[in-house]
């Protein structure tokens, strides 16, 4: 088993603890473990990656299609921000289509597989929490699908803060924490440039995409929600990591 497929296991063990807690601590707890584990498994790899003289195709930089819905289908735009934030928080550049059907993911192999797991999770969470909202009639008078797109911004910001934070702490043990391994900070940077430019040389993006349109409308009440169930997602149980490396088009 690669080192990628043993971090993918230990996030699922980590998936399934968070949804076998009613404490939203635990869970919290959970769900920034395993992007910590992520973030770990991460810079082990730029580290050896540093010191390998002849690397291969898989240790360098890639370009994965992800498919996120079908041509047509309403809230996308929601969605491929939260695979964009997840992305950041795991070191993967994204470009997006126009119709928002699918993102074109740039970064290390492992760091995108972290992210499509996370997200997996974390996507059906969030459509079923912004139904629990829509259906409780607490958007009222809010039209449903203003609500529904403030609350699914919302969550995904939140989703994105937490993530981004235990990744933070990651990468300050591992560069400055007791036991840290010398050359550390060096390899994530040289990491850091290579995905630069390897994305500078091959994304062929014009323009710039936006989560939301002009018309799409704002509603604070539904931004709040949306916020306090990104606050207290907890990633889905480990069934869902299955198929999530099957579902990346290589």
């Amino acid at each position: 088993m690669s080192t990628d497929e043993k971090m993918l296991a230990r996030i699922a063990a980590l998936l399934r603890q968070a949804e076998g807690t009613d404490n939203t601590h635990e869970a919290d707890a959970f769900m920034a473990a395993a992007q910590r584990l992520a973030t770990a498994t991460s810079i082990d790899l730029a580290v050896a990656r540093a010191h390998t003289d002849n690397r291969t195709r898989a240790q360098t930089p890639v370009q994965r299609t992800v498919t996120i819905g079908e041509q047509g289908a309403r809230g996308l735009r929601t969605y491929v921000q939260l695979f964009v934030v997840i992305g950041a928080a795991n070191d993967v550049k994204c470009d997006i289509s126009s119709n928002s059907t699918f993102v074109y993911a740039y970064g290390f192999g492992e760091d995108i597989d972290a992210t499509h797991a996370l997200y997996t999770s974390l996507v059906m969470q969030m459509v079923r929490a912004s139904k629990d909202y829509i259906a409780s009639g607490a958007h009222r008078p809010t039209p449903t699908i203003t609500a529904r797109i403030n609350f699914q911004l919302a969550f995904g910001a939140r989703v994105g803060q937490r993530l981004a934070e235990a990744r933070d702490q990651a990468q300050q043990e591992a560069t400055k924490g007791p036991g840290s391994v010398p050359g550390t900070a060096v390899a994530l940077r040289n990491k850091d440039l290579e995905l630069k430019d390897y994305y500078r040389e091959t994304s062929r993006a014009r323009g710039t995409w936006r989560a939301t349109s002009a018309t799409a409308g704002y509603s604070s009440a539904a931004r709040r929600a949306g916020d306090r169930a990104g606050r207290r997602a907890r990633l889905g149980g480990g069934g869902e990591l299955a198929g999530a490396r099957s579902a990346l088009e290589r």
